[in-house]
């Protein structure tokens, strides 16, 4: 095992794809020479030229279309959103496009793309470029979504994303770029699909992906000194979801807490939230409770933009409550 960073993971994972299939390029705004809003990409211009790491126009619609153009002809491009809040502007693409043509064709015709978006608050950037869009993902059949919250899941789900035949958005916090964890030193893949049991537990299912993990697991801590026995589901993937490894967990516990960043209306944790309903409702001991981001845009103030997302001592605080029912 090694440690690393959560970005340098990303950038191992390219680049050993990239080694193994001349067919993966990487296209995006300033991801060449400048090594990409976050340096994810740096210096992978100067290993693989520029024909393969494409800096592209600023323009969201155009790098969408193109990249869906390379997939259908036989490349696997990986692309780079600035922030996820720009890929409003891909949408036709991704939506229309890239996530239907393998069923409009009847599977002759495969999109085999990754887009990458950073997404999250907490870095003072404001409404336009702090927002959680992964549920509007969620909503297209065609595409998958994956949200890796450590090091080593962002290498092993991006390896699994790039070897992927259909459009994977690769979400990415950008809280999580500097954090640090063990990697294996051989190859490795995380699949695509299949949820994580962070930590063992027997009162209460905490069902969280992303950065939000992190939080669960502080607040975890501090509830075992109260003696509340957490369970904590790291989903990896939001499309498809792992229903069973969700299932058994609540079905073992009878409490369910669904955490995420996201505003609450619409978000990931209601279609978890009816999938209990529907797959465990006769094993909950309590309603199954969703915290989640306030129903506004992000704000720039430091205070107020904190107070808009789950904090650890939110998390414990509802735990409490649920664990009072």
């Amino acid at each position: 095992m090694k440690e690393i960073t959560y970005k340098e993971a990303l950038r191992e994972a390219l680049s050993e794809e990239m080694t193994r299939d001349e067919n993966v390029i990487l296209m995006g705004e300033d991801i060449g020479i400048y090594g990409g809003n976050f340096q994810v990409t740096q210096d992978l211009v100067l290993k693989f030229g520029e024909e393969r790491v494409i800096d592209t126009p600023l323009s969201e619609a155009a790098i969408a279309g193109c990249a869906t153009g390379a997939a259908m002809s036989g490349l696997r491009p990986v692309v780079e959103v600035m922030f996820s809040d720009f890929v409003t502007l891909m949408m036709d693409n991704l939506v229309n496009q890239a996530a239907k043509l393998s069923f409009m064709s009847a599977g002759k015709v495969s999109v085999p793309m990754v887009v990458r978006l950073p997404m999250g608050c907490g870095t003072g950037a404001a409404a336009q470029h702090s927002q959680s869009l992964e549920a509007w993902m969620c909503h297209v059949p065609g595409l998958k979504v994956v949200f890796p919250s450590n090091p080593y899941e962002a290498k092993g789900l991006m390896k699994a994303a790039v070897r992927d035949n259909n459009p994977v958005i690769f979400c990415e916090h950008k809280l999580l770029y500097d954090a640090v964890g063990n990697v294996p030193q051989e190859e490795y893949l995380v699949q695509i699909g299949q949820a994580n049991i962070m930590k063992k537990g027997t009162q209460l299912s905490v069902i969280t992906y992303g950065y939000s993990v992190q939080k669960c697991l502080q607040a975890a801590m501090q509830l075992r000194v109260k003696g509340v026995d957490v369970e904590i589901i790291d989903l990896r993937t939001l499309l498809p979801l792992d229903e069973k490894t969700i299932i058994d967990s609540v079905k073992k516990t009878g409490r369910a807490l669904i955490v995420h960043e996201a505003v609450k209306t619409g978000g990931i944790g209601a279609e978890i939230a009816a999938l209990i309903a529907e797959k465990a409702f006769p094993y909950l001991k309590a309603p199954v409770m969703r915290l989640a981001g306030k129903d506004v845009p992000v704000p720039f103030n430091k205070n107020l933009e904190q107070a808009v997302v789950p904090q650890v001592a939110d998390i414990k605080k509802a735990a409490e409550r649920l664990m009072r029912k």
